[in-house]
């Protein structure tokens, strides 16, 4: 836990810093036979009213979210949000900075505020300001978040985007960043559109490629080599993308 209380200030994870991930998918219920296998998880209710969404727990600790989808045109998806103390603010300064409002800012239930944007090349990501629930409650270990990768077409512009949007996070003094940008030729074909790839920390790559063949999933590529760890990239039962990261 001491990688978690170093990116968190005294109100909870510094703006810029990926404090929370959910799943929007078509059956929870299948989502959580998956990722509880998988993961080890466990599952409870939020302690608020919070939708029909269900907390993924580690050990009790809340380490992601699995939300039914309530509009089937939607993508099925694993998204990230970056904590920020002003959800309105940081959404006005994305859009000026050439990004779109995708959801505008929404009161959680006193859990906080959400909302979701996207980058000048249509990355989608989420924005929170934390009121009772700061973020993840363990990070950086097994079945847990791990990494958020960018695949953008244009690393210069990402760079610029996001580093003037998070550059304390980012570049800051003492910042120890776990979000990356790669080019998407890296690792997918040339049509597949810019995204934000989630991570997940695993202690062993083979067996928890094994599980995901045997849960129903698929491996789309890899495992492969990054500076940040060993990375395979694969999906759920239902078609939600993710990848698996041993350091």
């Amino acid at each position: 836990m001491a990688e978690n209380r170093a990116s968190m200030n005294e109100e909870g994870y510094g703006e810029g810093v990926p404090c929370w991930v959910d799943a929007q998918l078509p059956d929870v219920e299948a989502g959580k036979r998956f990722y509880g296998e998988l993961f080890g998880w466990s599952f409870a209710r939020p302690p608020a009213a919070y939708g029909s969404s269900v907390w993924a727990l580690l050990d009790g600790s809340p380490v992601a979210a699995l939300t039914p989808k309530t509009d089937g045109r939607m993508p099925t998806v694993w998204t990230v949000y970056f904590a920020t103390p002003d959800a309105e603010g940081l959404a006005r300064r994305v859009t000026a900075a050439g990004g779109q409002l995708v959801t505008a800012p929404l009161p959680a239930d006193g859990l906080g505020t959400a909302a979701l944007v996207a980058d000048p090349d249509g990355a989608v990501f989420g924005l929170w300001q934390a009121g009772a629930h700061p973020g993840f409650g363990r990070r950086h270990e097994p079945g847990t978040f791990g990494w958020a990768q960018l695949y953008t077409r244009d690393i210069d512009r990402a760079n610029d985007f996001y580093g003037g949007l998070f550059h304390d996070a980012l570049f800051g003094s003492g910042a120890a960043p776990d979000f990356g940008r790669a080019p998407v030729s890296d690792v997918f074909a040339a049509p597949m559109p810019p995204h934000f790839l989630v991570h997940f920390r695993v202690a062993d790559t083979a067996a928890a490629l094994g599980a995901v063949s045997r849960l129903g999933g698929r491996i789309q590529a890899g495992p492969f080599e990054a500076s940040y760890g060993t990375v395979a990239v694969v999906s759920d039962g239902q078609g939600a993308s993710f990848a698996l990261l041993e350091r």
